[in-house]
């Protein structure tokens, strides 16, 4: 859970090759990896793909390709907050379309985006079985039922 999300590292190189080091002789190491470097960074820096794929002896390619397919990374570092919205049938058979498409026009960003002010980055999430209480979301990882615009934009509000 992100509760309150932790201060993430700059990007250097040398803690990288550290953070990559520690994983490489993993069996299945690439995950690790990546989830390593996101941790100390907020994100996987694109200066950090050459090096994955040279330790690994994969190719850039391949390292870029498995950022851009798992949705829980990031290219970029998060928000000071981050909302997960349900984007499941069940929540959108009750609202949550609208209400997707509600929080992105008050954040103005698309799914992934961080608001300009990087208050809030915009995350969709494929259930969070909460379905039977209305259209939900996690902000900063505690769950939020029942939503409709307004309660969405409370709670928006308070986490500021």
């Amino acid at each position: 859970m992100e509760g309150s999300l932790p201060n993430h590292e700059a990007w250097n190189a040398s803690r990288a090759a550290e953070i990559i080091a520690r994983h490489t002789d993993r069996e299945g190491a690439t995950l690790p990896i990546l989830h390593a470097l996101q941790a100390a960074f907020g994100c996987v820096p694109a200066d950090a793909v050459p090096m994955v794929a040279e330790a690994l002896n994969l190719s850039r390619a391949e390292v870029h390709g498995i950022v851009t397919f798992y949705h829980e990374f990031r290219r970029e570092p998060p928000g000071r907050h981050v909302l997960r919205l349900c984007r499941a049938e069940a929540c959108q058979s009750v609202g949550a379309d609208a209400l997707g498409a509600h929080v992105r026009a008050r954040l103005d960003v698309d799914w992934h985006g961080t608001s300009a002010d990087g208050a809030v980055t915009l995350e969709p999430v494929f259930c969070l079985g909460l379905c039977a209480c209305g259209p939900a979301a996690l902000l900063d990882g505690k769950p939020l039922a029942r939503l409709d615009p307004a309660k969405l934009d409370a709670a928006l509000e308070s986490a500021a």
